[in-house]
């Protein structure tokens, strides 16, 4: 089996990205070791961040501890001393072994390692700009800012991710306007082109952007081809999440691949290469 890593189609690579650090679907969530084996081997993998008591960035997607580790409450009523004694939970909520992660300990391991120059880290911030500030953007600077080539940071907020990579020089940066709402009201509009253009103005200067993977087949059903259409504005495309890979999924993973989107986000690379490779 090949790595994990990408798949070619029709001369294009799709990246395949390991959703939240996960390089198949029975590992746990956010474990250093999985994220810097991918970074070793060159791929694209995701983390989330959410912004602590101290105004650090735990790796975490939820804004409260109690599901995805041993700790109770709010992370942003935490401070980062308390996060880094906290242990992660796996998929079935059992505590393990490994523990929270601040953004400075994951940047710390990629420092030491040797992290391949084609692997890029997504960071996928997961709050809006009104929590961040000075003390947060300086904190978020000084963990980043030694492997800021290989990371892009991401949001739903575009002023946040210009707060974040404008700390950062070197730091590139991706949204998602992936807000059903505003797709389905282009949609029923017949303005999808509308919808492109507003998505790759809010952020000048992105590289990526990240749209939930039915809004690319539900455009294509609709006859426009919304990956093309960011192309042309210089974008590239990410879709997320294909949770496992499957026969259920298997059709629509070859319609995003035919539909030559730049990266895949899954829970499930190892099972999603052996499906469609």
């Amino acid at each position: 089996m090949s790595e994990p890593i990408f798949i070619v189609r029709d001369g294009h690579r799709t990246w395949l990205k390991w959703h939240r650090g996960k390089r198949r679907l029975s590992d746990p969530v956010f474990t250093g070791k999985r994220i810097v084996e991918g970074m070793r081997l060159g791929c694209s993998v995701e983390v989330d961040l959410v912004v602590t008591g101290d105004k650090g960035f735990a790796v975490l997607h939820d804004l409260m501890l109690d599901r995805e580790t041993t700790g109770h409450g709010a992370v942003a009523a935490t401070s980062d001393d308390t996060i880094r004694q906290l242990h992660l939970r796996n998929e079935d909520g059992a505590p393990i072994p490994d523990r929270v992660m601040l953004l400075d300990d994951l940047c710390a391991l990629l420092a030491e390692g040797s992290v391949h120059p084609e692997a890029l880290l997504q960071l996928d911030y997961k709050e809006d700009d009104t929590v961040l500030d000075a003390r947060a953007t300086a904190n978020f600077a000084r963990a980043t800012r030694a492997v800021a080539t290989n990371m892009i940071v991401s949001s739903g907020s575009a002023r946040a991710v210009a707060m974040l990579t404008g700390a950062v020089p070197g730091m590139r940066s991706g949204f998602d306007p992936s807000d059903q709402a505003r797709f389905k009201a282009a949609l029923a509009a017949g303005n999808l082109q509308g919808f492109t253009d507003e998505a790759a103005a809010d952020l000048p200067g992105s590289d990526m952007i990240y749209l939930y993977w039915e809004i690319v087949t539900q455009a294509l059903d609709d006859g426009f081809d919304i990956v093309d259409a960011f192309h042309r504005r210089g974008k590239r495309v990410g879709a997320w999440t294909i949770r496992p890979a499957d026969a259920q999924t298997k059709p629509s993973l070859a319609r995003l691949l035919d539909a030559r989107v730049d990266h895949i986000t899954t829970d499930d690379p190892e099972g999603l290469i052996t499906l469609m490779d």
